[in-house]
């Protein structure tokens, strides 16, 4: 059944006539008419008894009368839940993000997003041990997913992230100079995370860049306890600039690296239309990032 259908077969039943109904609902009679006959067709027998001053209901008709409400009930709490939902009064948003990328640009992006949209619930999720960020997004497990990368994921369309600085962090009072070199810190020893991670793969890109590979003296996949193990001496590490203030307030030594090195990261999505929070969210990066970043087509 169609809910014109059953619309127009519960006008007939309140008014009792199709002459009332048509005038009701602002539709022609014979279109009203038509509309019942194919319905009756549809369920195999009559619905009205037509009668020569208006129209009284036959059981089949006794019989749709409560569940036609019910259907008109359902359509109607459906239309204002989406309405809700497109007004962004509820509504999801589920992203899996790299730890770093979750920590900076994710929580601050996320608390704007939340102070205009306060009644969308959000989800962030790690990348699990053996899935790839791009097959979470992919399987629709996560409709966002942030990556720390310069291109978008194959099959993925997406945006740049807002750049952050990376900082060299080193144990208290292990340098006085003002910025470190990348031939330097590529000859000291590293505390990091696994080959994959964002923290990995800042280190092996800004070593690489002296064609070397870092020298790794602690590899943890806790990032919550490579600060701790730079504060204790084990080694160096890089990390974007909010983090690396926070080990800076704990007694690090943190500086900046000559060249300076900007990370950016990309935002991406499955190809194809976005729900409503998730292309508020887009909305709100795309206002973040500068004039000349736009989504990819």
């Amino acid at each position: 059944m169609e809910r014109r259908e059953v619309e127009y077969f519960l006008a007939v039943a309140e008014h009792g006539s199709f002459t009332g109904a048509a005038k009701a609902l602002h539709v022609a009679q014979p279109s009203l008419s038509a509309a019942i006959g194919q319905l009756e067709n549809r369920l195999g027998g009559k619905l009205f008894h037509r009668l020569p001053h208006g129209v009284r209901l036959t059981p089949a008709g006794e019989a749709l009368l409560e569940p036609g409400r019910q259907v008109m009930r359902d359509l109607t709490t459906a239309q204002d839940s989406v309405r809700q939902v497109l007004g962004l009064t509820s509504g999801r948003l589920d992203i899996v993000a790299q730890t770093t990328l979750a920590i900076d640009p994710l929580a601050g992006l996320i608390g704007k997003f939340l102070h205009h949209h306060p009644q969308v619930d959000v989800r962030v999720v790690d990348q699990e041990s053996g899935k790839s960020l791009t097959g979470i997004v992919r399987a629709g497990e996560c409709e966002l997913g942030m990556v720390d990368s310069g291109t978008d994921p194959e099959g993925m369309d997406g945006i740049r992230l807002p750049g952050r600085e990376i900082y060299a962090v080193l144990p208290p009072g292990q340098r006085t100079t003002k910025r470190i070199g990348l031939s330097e810190l590529a000859a000291l020893d590293f505390v990091t995370t696994p080959e994959g991670t964002a923290t990995r793969g800042v280190i092996d890109d800004v070593v690489a860049a002296r064609d070397l590979r870092p020298r790794v003296s602690v590899e943890t996949v806790h990032l919550a306890m490579v600060v701790p193990l730079v504060l204790a001496g084990a080694g160096v590490t890089l990390l974007p600039e909010s983090m690396a203030a926070g080990a800076a307030r704990e007694g690090a030594t943190v500086l900046p690296l000559r060249p300076k090195v900007v990370r950016a990261g990309r935002l991406f999505w499955r190809p194809g239309p976005l729900s409503p929070a998730a292309s508020r969210f887009v909305d709100l990066v795309m206002e973040s990032a500068e004039p000349k970043r736009r989504r990819a087509r």
